[in-house]
C-alpha cells in the first residue's frame, strides 16, 4: 500500500499520462497535485514508484509512463466521474424513444455507448438464460440420438443434440418430453434440474436418462447462446498509435468466444480487466470496462467498453453503468 503523498504522485501521474498519451516528468507532477514539498521530494517519490513496478522511464524521455500495476492500483482508488446531464439525457432520450426488437436495441446500444465514450464498445445478449422456456420439444432422430428444440417466450428458437448410452423407444421419449414439460412449467431450469435429480428414482431409468440429458442440454443452451454485438472500432486508429495494436485488438474482436470470455469473467457487477488481467495469451496494450445487466429481473448479459489501458477509467465506468441502468429499465428490469 502506497502512503498518501506517494498515492497522490502516482494518481496525478497515470490521470496526466491518460490526458496526453506522453511521459509525465516530476515538475509537471508538482504543479498538478500542488504538494507543498520541493521538486527533489517528487523525484525521489518517482523513483521509488519505478523501484516498486507502478512506472517505467522510457528510453527517449526524462518523464515516466505507468505500468499495468499502476493502471490497476488507480482503478482500484478513484472514483468514477459523474457524467454531464446532457450526456445523461442523451442516454436516457436513446432508450425512451427507441421501438424495435432486442438485438437491434443492443446493436444500436454499442454505437451509442461509442460515440459517448469513443472507445469500441461490446454488448453481449442475454442468450437464452435471459427468457423463459415456453416450450420443449423432442425428436428421435436414431435410437440413442435426439434433438432437443427449446421455445422461449419470446419466440426465439435452439436445437441441441443429445446422444443416449443406449438406444430408447419412441413412448420413453415422449413420456420423458411430458415430464421436461411438467418440470419447466412448476419452475425455473435450476428448479427443474433440481426436482428431476430428486423424482428420478421414481421412473424408468431409460426416461430418467432422457429427462437429465435434455434438461442438461437446456442448461448449455443457456450458457452459450448469446449474441455479441460489437461497435465504434472505427475509434481504434486513434487510440493505439502503432498499427499492429490496432490490427491485434481487431483479430481479438473477431474471436467470439474469446470476447465472451472477457466480458462474462467478471462478478455480478462493474469490473475492470487490465492487460495481463485479460485471458489473452499474449501482452497486449488492452483494458476492458464491462457490466452485468439484467433482463426482467434475471440474469442478462453484458455491456462494456475496450481501450488502452491508458484508458479514461473514471469516465468509462460511469457511461457503462448510467447505459446499463437505462438498458436494464428498457427491458423491463427497473
Amino acid at each position: 500500500m502506497l502512503d498518501e503523498r506517494k498515492s497522490e504522485v502516482l494518481r496525478a501521474l497515470v490521470e496526466e499520462h491518460i490526458r496526453t498519451a506522453e511521459p509525465v516528468s516530476s515538475r509537471a507532477i508538482l504543479d498538478l497535485t500542488r504538494l507543498k514539498v520541493s521538486p527533489a521530494t517528487i523525484r525521489n517519490d518517482v523513483a521509488a514508484l519505478e523501484r516498486d513496478g507502478f512506472v517505467v522511464k522510457p528510453h527517449t524521455s526524462a518523464g515516466r509512463i505507468p505500468t499495468s500495476l499502476a493502471y490497476r492500483y488507480y482503478v482500484d482508488n478513484c472514483t468514477p466521474r459523474r457524467l454531464r446531464t446532457s450526456t445523461r439525457s442523451k442516454i436516457s432520450g436513446f432508450f425512451s424513444s427507441f421501438h424495435h426488437g432486442l438485438g437491434e436495441l443492443l446493436k444500436e446500444t454499442t454505437d451509442l455507448l461509442s460515440d459517448i465514450t469513443h472507445y469500441p464498445s461490446v454488448v453481449v445478449g442475454p442468450g437464452l438464460g435471459g427468457e423463459a422456456i415456453h416450450g420443449i420439444h423432442l425428436v428421435q432422430i436414431a435410437g440413442q440420438l435426439l434433438l432437443v428444440v427449446l421455445v422461449t417466450d419470446s419466440a426465439r428458437v435452439n436445437q441441441e443434440l443429445v446422444r443416449l448410452a443406449e438406444p430408447v423407444e419412441p413412448q420413453e421419449v415422449a413420456t420423458a418430453e411430458r415430464l421436461v414439460a411438467d418440470l419447466l412449467e412448476s419452475g425455473s431450469l435450476a428448479d427443474a434440474r433440481s426436482a428431476a435429480a430428486k423424482r428420478s428414482k421414481d421412473w424408468p431409468a431409460p426416461v430418467a436418462e432422457i429427462v437429465a440429458e435434455v434438461l442438461d442440454a437446456a442448461a448449455r443452451s443457456e450458457e452459450v447462446t448469446r449474441d455479441v454485438y460489437v461497435g465504434g472500432t472505427s475509434q481504434m486508429a486513434s487510440l493505439w498509435e502503432d498499427l499492429a495494436k490496432v490490427h491485434r485488438v481487431l483479430e481479438l474482436l473477431e474471436r467470439e468466444a474469446l470476447v465472451l470470455s472477457i466480458l462474462t469473467n467478471v462478478p455480478e457487477g462493474t469490473g475492470i480487466q487490465i492487460g495481463g488481467e485479460l485471458p489473452v495469451n499474449d501482452d497486449v496494450d488492452l483494458a476492458v470496462v464491462s457490466t452485468t445487466y439484467q433482463v426482467g429481473g434475471k440474469a442478462g448479459g453484458s455491456v462494456g467498453v475496450i481501450g488502452p489501458m491508458r484508458m479514461d477509467y473514471r469516465r468509462a465506468i460511469s457511461a457503462v453503468e448510467e447505459v446499463r441502468e437505462n438498458l436494464e429499465e428498457s427491458l423491463g428490469s427497473s
